[in-house]
């Protein structure tokens, strides 16, 4: 997948625990974990809002784009 979940960073960077992070935002640690290991195929704007004001960063600190990283997948506004 072209982007790439930097969570497991900002945590690092922040010294913060998953388990503390899933508590302060209200999400589950198992939903937490699934977005920071990349297995996520969507997250809430709330969601995210939620983890930059815990983390005190950006947006762009926890998501990033790599080119060339979609081989195989299709474009959803293609044929539109």
């Amino acid at each position: 997948m072209p982007i790439v979940v930097n969570l497991d960073v900002m945590l690092a960077r922040r010294k913060r625990r998953l388990g503390d992070l899933a508590e302060a935002i209200g999400i589950s640690i198992q939903n937490l974990s699934i977005l920071k290991t990349g297995k996520a195929k969507a997250m809430r704007f709330s969601t995210l809002a939620a983890i930059c004001r815990e983390l005190d960063c950006q947006p762009g600190d926890i998501l990033e784009y790599v080119a060339g990283d979609d081989a195989g997948e299709a474009d959803a506004g293609e044929g539109s």
